[in-house]
């Protein structure tokens, strides 16, 4: 459906706009998208419209979710990722071995995404899912990537994205971070001190290719009562650094 005094990639921006505020809000109806967007009412009712139509947003008495047809694109793009094929069964295992949870993660365009997450029979439970994006510098799996790239790719992402704060421990500071980055390279190992979660931990490593090229990264988290000691200072990191050398080398020979 066309919608008026639009280009169309225009019109593009404006759908996805919708729907990442559809996400954010976790529903919405016309009139309140349109005062947070800024955007005629019209414009937006002709768009959920659309995709509804298209199966992309579902209309319950006036309020509009996001719809599962997302999945199917979501599921695809992930089962095509070699990397997700080949993470997928060492990450399950790191989550047995250890009983917390064990968690895979790809960048793209500066940001960090879930691609996959398990459980261990002792594992608290958190807010992640298969797809959900993150800031880098919040995250240990994050870091552990920002740590194994180019000086020039990290300034990229931190000028775009910036540094915010998402909980009393997050680095927001350029040099700080800087000097963790550092740290991370010289242990190989990066962690995540409550700084996306309060009361939780977590120990990344990055899965780097054969050409040096970040493939990913994976990790364990827990929760600061268990991630401490001997097990937060040696055990745990042998146990990621092991499991993102074992899928390195099956990337690279698969």
């Amino acid at each position: 459906m066309a919608v008026p005094n639009e280009t169309p990639v225009n019109a593009v921006e404006t759908t996805f706009r919708i729907v990442e505020a559809l996400k954010e809000n976790e529903g919405a109806g016309v009139r309140s998208l349109a005062s947070e967007l800024g955007i005629p009412k019209s414009t937006v009712h002709d768009h959920l419209r659309s995709l509804e139509r298209l199966g992309y947003v579902v209309n319950e008495d006036g309020t509009y979710t996001v719809g599962a047809q997302f999945l199917d694109l979501g599921g695809f793009a992930r089962k095509q990722m070699k990397v997700y094929k080949v993470a997928k069964p060492e990450v399950q295992e790191l989550a047995e071995k250890t009983g917390e949870h064990a968690n895979f993660m790809v960048e793209q365009h500066g940001k960090g995404i879930f691609l996959y997450k398990t459980e261990g029979d002792q594992a608290v439970r958190l807010d992640t899912y298969a797809g959900m994006q993150v800031h880098l510098h919040t995250t240990a799996l994050g870091k552990s990537m920002l740590a194994s790239m180019p000086e020039s790719r990290v300034e990229e992402i931190i000028d775009r994205h910036g540094l915010p704060k998402v909980t009393d421990n997050t680095i927001d500071d350029v040099d700080e971070l800087q000097a963790e980055l550092d740290e991370i390279n010289e242990r190989g190992y990066a962690t995540d001190m409550e700084e996306r979660v309060e009361g939780m931990r977590c120990i990344a490593a990055p899965i780097v290719g054969a050409s040096d090229e970040v493939a990913g990264a994976v990790s364990i988290s827990g929760p600061t009562v268990r991630m401490k000691g001997e097990a937060f200072e040696t055990e745990l990191p042998e146990a990621v650094l092991g499991t993102a050398n074992v899928i390195a080398v099956n990337l690279t020979y698969s």
